[in-house]
């Protein structure tokens, strides 16, 4: 996923025209969960995630954060039990659909509103929680960052305008687009006790210091937003892009951050 562009990836988010990326099949990778996860025996024992061919917003790929998404919520469900949540960004959805299996009271699964990714992660929803989740529990939208948010509040229960948990699993390297997504997130977090859960990897080693960026300009109340911060995970995975430069560490690494309103 190598770019010399420092201000996003692949030529800029949402903005430049992209070059054409030549069409292949679609690919599937199948996330194993740990036995202990399981409360019953009717809860699925992997998920199979189908991505995209190719796609210029990268989601072809199923990210090592959102493998640590889904053994974070399978090792602690009270994190999403009864609570209800927004993924943004979702490409493959594999956080979003682990989390549907443990009794939240709404999962809201989003990506860019392009026909192919918002049908993807229908047909992942449809595959892997037809018979294990209840009618209407998760549904699809598509949704741009910093856009008009007034679909995804009425997605939520009745009496309800905030979500409890939403889910950024690796968006901060798109540094273009971080006021875009503090803007939601500042706008749909339950103030309190809302998390915004954000897992991401330094893809790019010589360019950490822009994705910490986000959480420099989350903390600013004088940018509109006065998140309070706090890292409470690293976990060291594979290698993603093999040919990309950089230490291999910092590339295998993923972070785990949590965000609140005070």
């Amino acid at each position: 996923m190598s770019s010399d562009e420092e201000d996003g990836f692949a030529g800029g988010l949402f903005g430049e025209e992209e070059e054409p990326i030549a069409q292949v099949p679609n690919t599937v990778e199948t996330y194993e969960r740990e036995s202990a996860s399981f409360e019953n025996n009717d809860q699925p024992k992997a998920f199979h995630i189908r991505l995209v061919g190719s796609h210029p917003l990268w989601a072809h790929h199923l990210w090592n954060a959102s493998k640590v998404f889904a053994s974070l919520f399978d090792q602690h469900p009270q994190l999403v039990q009864g609570k209800t949540l927004l993924e943004l960004g979702a490409g493959g959805a594999l956080p979003s659909l682990v989390a549907a299996t443990h009794q939240p009271a709404k999962v809201v699964v989003t990506d860019y509103p392009d026909a192919e990714l918002i049908e993807n992660i229908q047909y992942n929803v449809d595959q892997n929680l037809g018979s294990v989740v209840p009618a209407g529990v998760v549904t699809v939208q598509g949704f741009i960052w910093g856009t008009n948010t007034t679909k995804l509040k009425a997605e939520l229960p009745e009496g309800r305008t905030t979500y409890d948990v939403i889910i950024l699993s690796d968006l901060v390297f798109n540094h273009s687009q971080h006021h875009a997504l503090l803007k939601t997130c500042r706008e749909l977090l339950t103030p309190k006790t809302g998390r915004v859960y954000v897992f991401y990897t330094h893809h790019r080693p010589h360019l950490a210091h822009r994705d910490l960026e986000f959480f420099k300009i989350a903390e600013r109340p004088s940018l509109g937003y006065g998140f309070k911060t706090d890292q409470f995970i690293t976990k060291k995975m594979h290698v993603m892009f093999e040919e990309d430069p950089g230490d291999e560490q910092v590339r295998a690494t993923v972070h785990g951050w949590q965000m609140w309103l005070p």
